[in-house]
């Protein structure tokens, strides 16, 4: 049997922005906070293009307005550009109409910088829970065609710990379609854990992602998809007073993402998310049927 090919995605977004510092930096704040996205980015898009690596970079729409240089590099060097809305705005603390402002500004401005039609969307901080799945119908209808939002685990914060793990068609309650693509996680005695990727990574140890990614690909047969924020490979970024719990997250083992990303993409093949839409739109929803 050919190797699975698994997925890579990158949420462009700053140091900042992260959700467990909202209530500590408001958005009106964040111009008066020194920005490393770019310099961040830059060194991630190297890391890439010495493993021959593509990607879908989740960009948010603040972030293109100011520096549209950013998402200038991303399309240059060939990878798919992806929308993480505008403000970082958790869905869940959205209206509908909030929302459908927020996606549709982010998606005008990606679109307007990269010359192309973006047809992803991830949510800030995978809010896309039960209480907020009317989203995937304002997704649709403003014309994206997957959605990568739905976590399937239990978090304080986001997680839908019964959905479906796998890459899917996804029929919503309008009856709209879209292809979604869960975070990967690991199944072991009828829970889901997660592993694909943000402070999972860095908290884990590489040996521990190696087995999981290496169970999906051989086991179940599926792609894992996993993600990583560019301040993840900045151990040197202004540090920001907060919860401990909000901190921990954010700030542990920054200094390992490096090394562990140059192992993980030496080990495994990657692909951007827009690479496994064709497949997943002509089978009925499951790659590989």
């Amino acid at each position: 049997m050919q190797p699975i090919v698994n997925a890579m995605t990158v949420d462009v977004e700053d140091y900042f922005h992260v959700s467990g510092f909202a209530g500590i930096v408001r958005e009106e704040d964040w111009p008066r906070f020194e920005s490393r996205v770019e310099a961040n980015t830059r060194k991630l898009l190297e890391i890439f293009a010495a493993h021959e690596v593509s990607a879908t970079f989740f960009i948010l729409g603040w972030i293109a307005e100011r520096n549209g240089t950013v998402v200038k590099i991303i399309h240059e060097a060939g990878h798919e550009v992806a929308c993480h809305g505008y403000a970082h705005k958790l869905v869940y603390e959205s209206t509908p109409q909030e929302f459908r402002n927020d996606v549709t500004r982010a998606k005008n401005i990606l679109e307007d910088l990269s010359g192309n039609p973006v047809l992803g969307y991830r949510a800030p901080s995978f809010s896309i829970v039960k209480s907020s799945l009317w989203a995937l119908d304002i997704l649709a209808e403003e014309g994206f065609r997957y959605d990568s939002s739905i976590f399937p685990i239990r978090h304080d914060r986001y997680g839908i710990p019964d959905a479906h793990r796998f890459p899917h068609a996804y029929r919503t309650r309008n009856g709209n379609r879209l292809i979604q693509f869960p975070i990967s996680t690991l199944r072991v005695l009828g829970c889901n854990f997660p592993m694909g990727g943000g402070g999972y990574f860095r908290l884990l140890p590489y040996a521990a992602t190696r087995r999981a990614v290496q169970g999906l690909n051989k086991t179940d047969r599926r792609p894992a998809i996993m993600y990583i924020h560019p301040w993840e490979l900045d151990p040197s970024q202004p540090r920001i007073p907060g919860p401990v719990l909000g901190r921990f997250r954010h700030y542990v083992n920054l200094e390992k993402t490096e090394r562990k990303l140059h192992r993980l993409l030496h080990d495994f093949s990657f692909q951007r998310l827009g690479w496994f839409l064709d497949e997943l739109e002509g089978n009925g929803g499951t790659p590989g049927a």
